[in-house]
């Protein structure tokens, strides 16, 4: 069994205050062997990431990685780094127990829908990565990325136990409901715990991202934790025996007739 806390946060545009609000939480998750943050914890998205953009040795990510080592927890949260075009990347930052930076995702899938455009500010990242984290093999989706099934399926073919979901997901036209059904599916199709974490709502800013319905959802797709539209901190389990019943029951990954994985 491995703890996993769901730290649902609300972000705002200061990236100092937002650094305050992760710490407070990563005091909440104590017991837990990993603590999952939002995407773009470190700064609200908008025309401000570009200047609220810091190195992975800039304070955020040093501040996390001190409590990280203080607590013995591990962390994955969303921030932005520049890019060096004029743009940020988006990067998911995974960080061992020992305040190590053990792997970096910068975002393939930008969301330019919805009326959005991230790509005005965001550069695409380009390669899919799994860390090793809390006993874990990590795959990590952020945000947009959950709506692309072949990122999934590459992250397993890589050797994935376990997906991490860092999200800012907005309001809109269903968007809840594809959220909830989108995190499900990945779970469901691969046979793979999913830990999917999202901003709460602010309650000072409402430019509608942050939706909050943080949620670990087990191999057959059963939602076990589910923290709602407020801010909150909880704590599950990942039982590796449910991965393998699951497959045993149902073993679509040996299944494939198409793709990296099919033998």
């Amino acid at each position: 069994m491995t703890r996993v806390a769901l730290c649902q946060i609300p972000v705002g545009h200061d990236p100092a205050e937002n650094l305050k609000t992760a710490l407070d939480a990563l005091a909440q998750a104590r017991g837990a062997r990993l603590a999952v943050f939002p995407e773009a914890a470190l700064a609200r998205f908008g025309k401000r990431v570009v200047e609220a953009a810091q190195p992975l040795d800039g304070p955020y990510v040093t501040g996390i990685a001190e409590a990280a080592r203080e607590h013995g927890i591990a962390v994955i949260t969303g921030v932005f780094e520049p890019a060096g075009d004029g743009r940020v990347y988006n990067t998911t930052v995974a960080i061992d127990e020992q305040g190590r930076i053990a792997g970096t995702y910068r975002k393939i899938h930008l969301f330019d829908s919805f009326g959005a455009r991230e790509s005005q500010f965001v550069a695409p990242g380009d390669t899919p990565v799994v860390v090793e984290l809390a006993g874990l093999r990590i795959g990590l989706i952020t945000c947009y990325d959950v709506r692309f099934p072949e990122l999934a399926r590459a992250l397993i073919d890589q050797g994935a136990e376990v997906f991490a979901v860092p999200a800012a997901w907005g309001s809109g036209l269903l968007k809840e409901d594809h959220w909830a059904t989108l995190v499900r599916a990945r779970a469901i199709e691969n046979t793979t715990w999913t830990i999917a974490v999202g901003q709460a709502p602010h309650p000072s800013i409402s430019d509608g991202f942050g939706i909050g319905r943080s949620m670990l959802v087990d191999p057959m797709g059963v939602v076990r934790l589910d923290l709602g539209p407020w801010p909150a901190v909880r704590i599950g389990e990942i039982d590796p025996e449910t991965t393998e019943r699951a497959r045993r029951t149902l073993p679509c990954l040996e299944h494939r007739r198409l793709g990296a994985g099919r033998s």
